[in-house]
C-alpha cells in the first residue's frame, strides 16, 4: 500500500459509516393503519370534548402541535396555548360531526380534511371546514396540525 492510500483509508472508512448512519436515518418502521382508524380518531377528539376537561383534549395533540382555530386570530402552537384555547371552547359544551371527509395515510402521518358541524348547548350551529394531520409518535396517534375554519359563503 502506498502512503498516500493508507492516508486515505480512514476518509474512505469515515465516509461509510456516514452513509450507514444515513441510510440507517431513513429506515422507518410504518405503523399500520386504515382509514377507520384515522376517522376514530375523530371520535377519540370529539369524545375528550364531551368531558368537557381542556387537559383530556389536548392530551390528544402532540407537544409540538399547531391548532389555528376557527374562533380565534393566533396560532396556538404551545400544550399550554391549545389548553388555554379549550378552556374557552368548551364553555359552550360543543359536539362536533363529520360532514364531509378524506382521509390520506402516510408512513406514520395521516390526514382527516373536510368539513363538520358543531353543535353547542344554547342550540346554535356552526359549520367549518378541518384539516386534522395526525402523527404516529411514541407509540401513539397524535395531532400535529389542526386547523378549523368558518365556511366562507353562506348557503
Amino acid at each position: 500500500m502506498t502512503s498516500a492510500t493508507t492516508r486515505l483509508l480512514p476518509a474512505f472508512a469515515a465516509v461509510l459509516l456516514l452513509a450507514a448512519g444515513a441510510a440507517q436515518a431513513r429506515t422507518e418502521t410504518c405503523q399500520p393503519t386504515d382509514e377507520k382508524k384515522i376517522a376514530g380518531l375523530f371520535d377519540r377528539w370529539n369524545d375528550s370534548l364531551k368531558t368537557l376537561d381542556p387537559a383530556k383534549v389536548t392530551a390528544n395533540y402532540a407537544p409540538d402541535a399547531v391548532l389555528l382555530p376557527t374562533v380565534a386570530n393566533q396560532p396556538h402552537a404551545t400544550p399550554a396555548e391549545i389548553n388555554g384555547y379549550f378552556v374557552k371552547f368548551l364553555k359552550d359544551q360543543p359536539q362536533g360531526a363529520i360532514d364531509k371527509r378524506f382521509i390520506k395515510i402516510g408512513c406514520n402521518l395521516a390526514q382527516d380534511v373536510g368539513t363538520y358541524t358543531f353543535s353547542f348547548k344554547d342550540g346554535n350551529k356552526v359549520s367549518a371546514r378541518y384539516t386534522f394531520v395526525y402523527e404516529f409518535t411514541g407509540g401513539k396517534w397524535l395531532i400535529v396540525n389542526h386547523h378549523s375554519s368558518a365556511m366562507p359563503v353562506k348557503e
